[in-house]
């Protein structure tokens, strides 16, 4: 049996991705090792323990930073407590999050400073969602699902606007949007919708690939928010489809009797990764591999000037 796989594209690594893993590589250049690193500098095990290796030391609290050495805050953002605490302690800061995110930031602080009541769509937990509550003090509420939509207590239903997490699936934050501006009429939005390109088009690559598998195997880690939503969208479109962080997590029982097998993966996870499964799925028997590309991407965001101006 002669197998099809195809691979999604876009797929793998973003522009705030690569920006961020760039940050640190250049800081190690710049600084020298130690760099610390609030967080996972992105949700891919690959990419943190490449950037271990080369001197990178990964914290959770910036407690855990001692004084005198640079820090880099990760490209999902920070609450402004965890700015003004490097503040207080003199922290030589250098700042990746993603400008995607950094835009969501700026519309929370715009419409906040404009009186408005805020409704932040997107999942409990997650750091991107932690850092955007944080930009505020209070007028801020989480919501995850139409359902929550229903429960929310508003105190100012004609002064309320919305924003969402920038690596939610489209379909699912267009339902609670759409819950939103059914209960609360005057509701504003951003102009410009917040989920990332990124994000969207590796959705909309998986879309198109599902029509032509049986299975989809989604390469990233188990914290990657666009990984997961990327492995229930193949699962939405009927196709059975599993997340896995490399090669080696496969169960070839996903496999039996499958003649077309889709890969793709999530903005966080490097493309040897889907090299490696490739090659992997070619033991078990030759294979025609084919790429489905729904667009090109040429999206690249600019390093911080302290990193631009500094020779290594």
């Amino acid at each position: 049996m002669m197998r099809q796989i195809y691979l999604a594209g876009p797929r793998g690594f973003c522009a705030g991705v690569d920006r961020a893993i760039l940050i640190v590589e250049r800081a190690l250049s710049v600084y020298g090792a130690p760099v610390y690193v609030r967080h996972e500098i992105v949700h891919s095990r690959h990419a943190v323990e490449s950037l271990r290796a080369k001197g990178a030391v990964f914290v959770e609290e910036l407690a855990d930073v001692p004084d005198g050495v640079p820090v880099v805050f990760s490209a999902h953002g920070v609450a402004k407590e965890v700015w003004e605490e490097a503040g207080r302690r003199d922290l030589q800061v250098i700042d990746a999050t993603c400008p995607l995110v950094i835009k969501v930031h700026r519309e929370v602080n715009r419409d906040y400073h404009q009186g408005y009541e805020l409704i932040l769509i997107g999942h409990a937990g997650h750091p991107e969602v932690i850092g955007t509550l944080g930009q505020v003090p209070d007028r801020f509420h989480l919501v995850s699902s139409v359902e929550d939509v229903y429960q929310l207590d508003i105190s100012s239903a004609t002064h309320l606007s919305y924003v969402t997490q920038t690596t939610l699936s489209v379909d699912e934050c267009r339902d609670i949007v759409e819950a939103l501006q059914a209960r609360f009429s005057t509701i504003k939005g951003p102009q410009q919708e917040d989920i990332c390109y990124a994000t969207q088009n590796r959705q909309n690559a998986v879309k198109h690939m599902a029509e032509r598998v049986e299975v989809i195997l989604v390469l990233g880690s188990p914290n990657s928010s666009n990984s997961n939503r990327l492995r229930e969208l193949g699962e939405r479109c009927g196709i059975r489809s599993h997340l896995i962080d490399s090669w080696s997590d496969i169960n070839p029982e996903w496999l039996a009797g499958v003649e077309t097998i889709g890969i793709t993966a999530g903005a966080s996870a490097p493309e040897f990764l889907v090299e490696e499964v490739v090659s992997y799925l070619k033991t078990f028997g030759p294979a025609a591999v084919e790429e489905i590309n729904v667009i090109e991407e040429d999206v690249v965001f600019s390093l911080p000037p302290e990193l631009v101006a500094v020779d290594p």
